[in-house]
C-alpha cells in the first residue's frame, strides 16, 4: 500500500500497490503491519457497509468523542463518492479545516480517518457503496455531528444535494469564535 498524508495531520489517502499481470491485479486492501509502520491505529472492531441509492445523497458529518473515538478506514466498492473529513481536534493547528477526495470503485483509493475527525460523503453516482473498517464500537451517547452545509466549514459538494437524513439536517451550526456549538 502507498500512504500519502493529507494536509490534515494523521489523515491519509491510501492507494493500492498493484501487482498486475494478464489476469488483472492483486493488492493488499488492508495490512495491520503497514498501518502500524505509519503510526496508524490497527484495531478493527466493526466493518460497516453503506449504500446510497441516489446520486447527490449526503451522509454525515459524524464523529465520536472520548472515550469512544472512532478511527475509520474507508473504501468505495461500487460507484463513486465525494468523501469529506473535518478535523475536530481543538488542539490541532488544522482544527475545523476539511479535506475532500473522490473515492470510487474505479480509482481504488481509500481514506484513513483518525480519531476526532468528522466524516461524511456524497454519492456521485446512483447505487454508491462504501465498506469501512472502524476501530471503535458505535456508541450513541458519544456521537456528535457537524451540519453538512455549515457555513463555518464551507464544504463545496460537487453535485446538487438530493437526500439528507433528518438527523444530519438537525446538527447544530458551529460557533467558530468559540469552537463550540451555537
Amino acid at each position: 500500500m502507498k500512504f500519502r498524508e493529507t494536509r490534515l495531520a494523521g489523515a491519509f489517502v491510501v492507494e493500492l500497490d498493484k501487482k498486475e499481470d494478464d489476469r488483472g491485479f492483486f493488492s493488499r486492501a488492508y495490512c495491520a503491519r503497514e498501518f502500524s509502520e505509519q503510526g496508524l491505529k490497527t484495531q478493527v472492531v466493526q466493518a460497516n457497509l453503506s449504500h446510497s441509492d441516489k446520486k447527490g445523497t449526503i451522509r454525515g458529518m459524524h464523529y465520536q468523542i472520548a472515550p469512544a473515538t472512532e478511527p475509520k478506514f474507508i473504501r468505495c466498492i461500487r460507484g463513486a463518492i465525494w468523501d469529506v473529513i473535518i478535523d475536530m481536534r481543538p488542539e490541532s493547528p488544522t482544527f475545523l479545516e476539511h479535506f475532500a477526495i473522490e473515492l470510487s470503485a474505479d480509482n481504488y483509493a481509500a481514506l484513513y480517518v483518525p480519531d476526532m475527525f468528522a466524516h461524511g460523503n456524497q454519492a456521485l453516482t446512483d447505487d454508491a457503496e462504501l465498506l469501512y473498517l472502524v476501530g471503535e464500537y458505535y456508541t450513541p451517547g458519544y456521537e456528535r455531528g457537524v451540519r453538512y452545509d455549515d457555513p463555518a466549514i464551507g464544504i463545496e459538494w460537487p453535485v446538487p444535494v438530493t437526500v439528507v437524513s433528518d438527523k444530519d439536517k438537525a446538527w447544530p451550526l458551529l460557533d467558530v469564535k468559540l469552537g463550540a456549538r451555537s
